[in-house]
């Protein structure tokens, strides 16, 4: 392993989110506070409480979760495409440096954004609900699992986008309706059929019930099933971003 190598990138990928905190820490916290002031308080005036758990305390996990998958992605997807666009990206290629390293580089500082991210805005919907979590180790173990697939998922996507408007494509109408519509704000069990049964085909709902599950203590569905959905996706993630660095696709033209 190049360890002075990856060192270096992976302090480059961190010092390249914290040059700009206003934008890539302080802009995604004050919005997802809103998130919180706007629905937990104002529409949690309306709805109490939710499986015996006050509302504005039920949407916390959610929020977290989707601080994790939007900071996450972003990173590694912002970063990757800027070099592919600059070209940047052959000097990496070229360098001494293998594919898992250049992956795990990448992924390593949009984890630290992500849980970064997640850990502020925890805390703040804390001071209003509490510190207690019924499962650290699970809540930790699932937000990485979280972390890592997305910025997997950023990097894929970077990678194939050949213009922003391609890039923008996936957060704009795959990430954002998926995560929205995933129980962030409310529980899945509310909705009428069909679309109950329609959401239990959105995979992030069985990662926001996982969060749930570790932060809450309670869930709707099994958290092994969202762990498990949650490996498969970053294992056949991890795959296809180290066969895309290995053969250099749409990364040396």
């Amino acid at each position: 392993m190049n360890t002075i190598g990856f060192k270096t990138l992976l302090s480059k990928e961190t010092r390249r989110f914290l040059k700009v905190p206003g934008q890539t820490v302080a802009q995604p916290v004050i919005t997802t506070a809103l998130y919180f002031l706007v629905f937990g308080f104002a529409l949690g005036g309306r709805v109490k409480e939710l499986d015996g758990i006050s509302y504005v305390r039920f949407i916390v996990p959610g929020l977290v979760m989707l601080s994790l998958i939007q900071n996450s992605f972003l990173n590694t997807a912002s970063s990757m495409f800027i070099a592919k666009m600059q070209g940047t990206i052959v000097d990496l290629l070229v360098a001494p440096l293998s594919p898992g390293e250049l992956l795990t580089a990448f992924t390593l500082a949009a984890v630290i954004r992500g849980f970064l991210v997640g850990s502020i805005v925890w805390m703040v919907a804390a001071i209003f609900t509490g510190f207690s979590i019924a499962h650290p180790l699970w809540t930790l173990l699932f937000a990485l699992m979280v972390s890592i697939e997305f910025a997997l998922f950023g990097l894929v996507v970077a990678i194939w986008s050949d213009k922003f408007e391609q890039l923008n494509l996936i957060p704009t109408f795959v990430i954002t309706p998926l995560t929205f519509l995933g129980g962030v704000f409310y529980s899945a069990h509310m909705l009428p059929e069909p679309w109950a049964t329609i959401t239990k085909a959105n995979p992030v709902l069985y990662m926001v019930e996982g969060l749930r599950y570790g932060i809450l203590g309670q869930a709707h569905s099994s958290p092994w099933v969202g762990l498990i959905l949650t490996g498969v996706l970053t294992a056949v993630s991890g795959v296809a971003v180290w066969v895309m660095l290995a053969r250099g696709y749409k990364l040396r033209g």
